[in-house]
């Protein structure tokens, strides 16, 4: 399976990454380590969560994912197998926010901590903070970057602006710059994305790391009506797909996964793939059938074909 770098990073990972939202919110421990053993065995690496996942679950007051994840890694012994990528800067129920240098330092020892590891291959400001200066931000990461506790940094729901912003500030002052960018890309929602962003990324080299690229199931074809959202606990956030648009999309992949004997999933990442900006979308599962049916787009090529057509059908 051909990896790709990270940015101009030296970090190279497989075309798929694993979403680890889902722990400690629809995904339990026993399964949690059962799908990240089935990741690893089919040759992924990228493991992506955030030090605020799950606060919305249950009792949730965020950690768990990074926690699952740790103790994953200290069972498995799979640390130097997988490329650990957490973020810093929402919200945290009774802690602190942002990306200042105090908040920084102080939230990396505690997704050490939890993730049992002594770095972090990638970290990444989970949200612009625009009431701390770029370089502080970007200063408290190059001190964590020289005490060997992170390897490389990313952004995450940036604009244009402000990625190319903080990406000329790191090369005029001499700082660590965004090797990354981890936006909302997937085939329905695309032209935030495509209209500033990807460019900011193709010029700078930035590797991207969509997030809800299969837009919350809606284009895994598991809801095709509203009377659908009950099926998960995530339905709610399928909702505003049902529109017109939607259902040409869903239309298209239907009719693409069926020439190719594949499901809509894999037509929907194998899409992402396609574009050159990519470079490993993020998606969750909550069980092994789920989990081989998506790493299975990894081994798709779509024709030239198929990619217009998919793209004629999901214009904006």
């Amino acid at each position: 399976m051909k990896r790709k770098k990270l940015g101009s990073s030296n970090i190279s990972v497989a075309p798929i990454a694993f979403g680890g939202n889902v722990f400690g919110w629809t995904v339990d421990p026993a399964m949690g380590f059962k799908i990240l053993d089935r990741f690893v065995e089919k040759g992924f690496n990228l493991i992506d969560t955030a030090d605020i996942y799950s606060a919305w679950a249950p009792n949730g007051k965020g950690g768990e994912s990074e926690t699952l994840i740790g103790q994953w890694l200290k069972k498995s012994g799979q640390r130097s197998q997988v490329i650990i990528a957490t973020k810093v800067g929402s919200q945290m129920p009774g802690g602190g926010q942002g990306l200042s240098r105090k908040h920084i330092l102080s939230s990396v020892e505690k997704s050490l901590q939890r993730l049992q590891t002594d770095h972090i291959d990638l970290y990444q400001s989970h949200r612009d903070d625009p009431d701390t200066p770029i370089e502080e931000t970007l200063e408290a990461y190059d001190e964590l970057i020289k005490a060997g506790k992170v390897r490389i940094i990313g952004a995450s729901n940036f604009t244009a602006d402000r990625l190319k912003e903080s990406l000329k500030i790191a090369k005029d002052r001499h700082l660590p710059a965004y090797q990354t960018l981890q936006p909302l890309y997937n085939l329905y929602d695309r032209e935030d994305f495509e209209t500033d962003l990807e460019k900011v990324c193709m010029e700078n080299h930035l590797g991207v790391i969509s997030y809800y690229s299969l837009a919350s199931g809606f284009l895994t074809g598991k809801y095709r009506s509203e009377a659908d959202l009950s099926k998960s606990v995530r339905g709610g956030g399928v909702k505003k797909y049902f529109t017109p648009r939607g259902e040409k999309i869903l239309a298209a992949l239907d009719k693409v996964a069926s020439e190719l004997e594949r499901t809509p999933a894999q037509i929907a990442l194998a899409w992402l793939l396609t574009r050159p900006s990519v470079t490993a979308p993020i998606v969750s599962a909550t069980n092994l059938q789920q989990l081989d049916d998506i790493l299975e787009a990894a081994t798709l090529s779509l024709s030239k074909e198929a990619k217009t057509f998919l793209d004629d059908a999901s214009q904006v």
